[in-house]
């Protein structure tokens, strides 16, 4: 098995859906690091950002936590993503993970990320502080 170090990012987080061809809303502006994606595909355009920033009547799913491997994770690698994602799978709690070109980052429900944590924590995985 694969030991992958982790850290939580505070914060709450958002993942927005918008129609495939939504240009970038205006709110995404004030959208701020650590962490922000937007992706698009011929079906919908998912943003992910500090939930504080998304308006009410925006459809979205709000209240996740974040989970930054901690890479970074040469292309060659196998089973990194599958490492932490069996675990939580296991332990019933789901996820939502995004790739960069460095590495994965995982949201998980507020609710649940002491949980998770622990669970990564039980499978092997380096819980790092930030």
């Amino acid at each position: 098995m694969t030991s992958v170090p982790f850290t939580r990012i505070a914060g709450r987080w958002a993942i927005v859906r918008l129609a495939a061809d939504a240009g970038v809303p205006e709110w995404f502006a004030r959208a701020r690091l650590p962490f922000v994606s937007i992706t698009r595909t011929r079906a919908e355009t998912s943003i992910v950002c500090d939930e504080e920033v998304v308006p009410d009547g925006v459809t979205a799913e709000r209240d996740w936590a974040l989970i930054e491997l901690l890479g970074p994770f040469a292309f060659s690698e196998t089973g990194i993503l599958a490492a932490v994602a069996q675990p939580l799978a296991d332990a019933g709690i789901p996820l939502f993970a995004i790739s960069t070109f460095d590495t994965d980052h995982l949201l998980v429900a507020s609710t649940r990320i002491d949980a998770a944590c622990a669970v990564l924590v039980a499978a092997g995985h380096e819980h790092r502080i930030a």
